[in-house]
């Protein structure tokens, strides 16, 4: 598939209403993590899993790229507030961590010296600097089995404490029970009491 970074920063700024530097970021460090893992975007199926460290204008960026989806499960949040993304190649584990140059803004400036404001420099500027300059592209090692990130889809447990239906491998045992995630400890969320009238 042979599309233009222009064409890619279209679609991203038609799901999200405007074009911003971190949708730029994220078509380049799309492209720039499936060309590591020598993968085609929109062509990988499955083969690859990306997973963001942020969501927002960025993922919209990187979605557009490489067409990874939540609904096809290959592509998921890990919210550390940085804009990165890791890229497995599922079939052989194969990683690697893409992100921007520490000063990639101030370099940004000497990029697009026609730009009104840094903004607008980010904006010009992301889309035409050589890689080397914009993106740190490293191999990486994951610390859970891709196995488990992507676990099997289909396979269903119920909470024994909730009673609720646990879908693609997210139970965890505890106490010699299967329990969802919040009633084994890690919930983000609490119930808050209703009031009887």
């Amino acid at each position: 598939m042979n599309v233009s970074i222009d064409q890619l920063l279209a679609v991203s700024q038609a799901r999200h209403s405007h074009l911003c530097p971190r949708q730029v970021l994220g078509v380049r460090i799309g492209l720039a993590g499936f060309a590591a893992l020598e993968q085609e975007p929109h062509t990988a199926g499955k083969n690859v899993l990306v997973i963001l460290e942020t969501d927002g204008c960025f993922a919209d960026g990187v979605e557009s790229a490489t067409g990874c989806t939540v609904g096809h499960r290959t592509l998921r949040v890990e919210d550390y507030g940085k804009i990165a993304a890791v890229f497995v190649e599922v079939p052989s584990g194969k990683a690697v961590r893409v992100s921007p140059q520490i000063n990639v803004r101030s370099k940004a400036v000497s990029y697009a010296v026609e730009a009104h404001n840094s903004y607008q420099a980010m904006l010009q500027a992301y889309r035409t600097m050589p890689e080397a300059d914009l993106l740190d592209v490293r191999p990486v090692s994951l610390t859970t089995p891709i196995e488990t990130l992507i676990s099997q889809a289909g396979l269903r447990a119920v909470c024994e404490r909730c009673g609720e239906e646990i879908i693609n491998e997210r139970e965890v045992a505890l106490g010699g029970q299967v329990l969802c995630r919040a009633c084994g400890g890690l919930p983000y969320y609490a119930y808050v009491p209703q009031s009887r009238r």
